[in-house]
């Protein structure tokens, strides 16, 4: 019987690495796309509390089935899992393929790492998958073999409980893959101001990403600076249990 694999991403359901990603997996197993109706960028683990989320579906065809949400990538990875698979979990979750990175602290962000975390909550071996580059007609065929055998190894080795995979890929023929830690930095935002006709202030978030580890080999930004895929295991468990004991010793 082949896997079941449910996909979703948040640059919406016609961005081209969802498609990309689609037909990577197809040869994998059958696949239900559930996809935010709208590009959802950013939303990292968002879900839709004040206003219902509706799904509907698009197409179906041999091993395909697209539906379209109009909810954050949370939103489909929770209607996926509790009403397209009521019975039985998939044997993997993927999203992606993200038009950007999404290494270093912008997992934190990401609303394509977002759903991964969700599947990851449910127990779902889940991947996100992001490429290093923003442009909606982005050329994704030298990393397509590499998706499908991170992809595979999964289906086959499974992943240690709550943990997921944050892929990144660079936007050039991978020298290998890497797999590494999340590099420590964070962006440093401003907000160009603007005025709209009625005089009135409004704000555009723009940044830029500060590494704080240049030099450190074994992180996600040094892979993808040198044109590898960096793969960084990542943990629901945000414990940090190494704090703990100073903490306990405070005067409450």
């Amino acid at each position: 019987m082949r896997p079941s694999i449910l996909i979703t991403n948040d640059d919406g359901l016609m961005a081209k690495g969802l498609q990309e990603l689609i037909e990577a997996m197809k040869p994998l197993g059958d696949l239900v796309v559930v996809a935010p109706d709208s590009p959802r960028s950013g939303m990292s683990s968002a879900i839709t509390v004040n206003i219902p989320t509706r799904l509907h579906k698009i197409s179906e065809e041999k091993g395909v089935v697209r539906y379209r949400c109009s909810g954050t990538p949370v939103d489909c990875v929770k209607l996926g899992l509790h009403i397209l698979f009521p019975n039985k979990a998939p044997d993997l979750l993927v999203t992606g393929i993200n038009h950007g990175t999404n290494s270093s602290i912008s997992v934190v962000y990401s609303g394509t790492m977002g759903a991964a975390i969700e599947g990851c909550i449910n127990e779902v071996p889940s991947i996100g998958f992001s490429l290093c580059n923003h442009q909606p007609d982005a050329d994704f065929s030298k990393v397509l073999p590499s998706v499908s055998s991170i992809a595979r190894n999964v289906l086959e080795h499974g992943l240690p409980e709550g943990v997921c995979l944050n892929v990144n890929m660079p936007d050039v023929e991978p020298q290998g893959v890497k797999v590494c830690r999340q590099t420590s930095g964070r962006w440093t935002e401003e907000f160009v101001r603007h005025v709209d006709p009625h005089g009135h202030p409004y704000f555009w978030l723009t940044g830029n990403f500060s590494n704080d580890e240049p030099h450190a080999m074994d992180t996600d930004e040094w892979a993808l600076a040198n044109n590898y895929i960096a793969i960084v295991p990542t943990k629901i468990d945000m414990t940090a249990y190494d704090a703990m004991d100073a903490i306990k010793s405070w005067q409450f």
